[in-house]
């Protein structure tokens, strides 16, 4: 029997730079950018200590091309992937290995007017005054029916069905 395994990561922090979204040969979207997760204690003698990891994330496919869009240095998210090890000899010819996180589900985790993004997620909304709502005026036609203005009760703020032109 198989036994079972599991390659699975989950992390809240900020990215450290914006991402970088690239194609493939074959046009699939890859984004790639980095995350700072924190970490802070206090010593037995009652000295406070932090702790800083970074870490390499590596999107695919549409979730690259979203976070490419919607990411910058900065923001907080919520991501979860998996674990993933590549080795590559570089151009000095020495061997080289990284190991990164492949996300496969992202969250941002504040809102993008707090951080000055480049991207605006959701228009602001506009604010104007209220103003008191004009009374229509009414032309008399030789060809049309003279419609009346509704009368509205000032205490109830309804108007009464038979004062509806429709």
């Amino acid at each position: 029997m198989a036994s079972r395994s599991l390659n699975k990561a989950e992390l809240i922090g900020n990215l450290t730079r914006d991402p970088e979204l690239r194609y493939t040969p074959s046009g699939t979207p890859v984004c790639t950018f980095s995350l700072a997760t924190n970490r802070q204690w206090v010593t037995e003698s009652g000295e406070k200590k932090e702790d800083v990891e970074f870490h390499r994330l590596v999107a695919w496919q549409k979730l690259a091309e979203i976070c490419g869009k919607f990411l910058t240095k900065g923001r907080k998210i919520w991501v979860q992937g998996r674990l993933q090890t590549r080795s590559w000899t570089g151009q000095d010819n020495q061997q080289r290995q990284t190991t990164e996180i492949v996300v496969e589900d992202m969250i941002i985790l504040d809102s993008a007017r707090s951080e000055g993004t480049r991207t605006e997620i959701a228009p602001e909304p506009q604010t104007t005054p209220v103003e008191e709502p004009k009374k229509k005026q009414v032309k008399k036609s030789e060809n049309k029916k003279e419609v009346k203005e509704p009368v509205m009760n000032q205490e109830t703020q309804e108007v009464p069905p038979d004062d509806i032109p429709f």
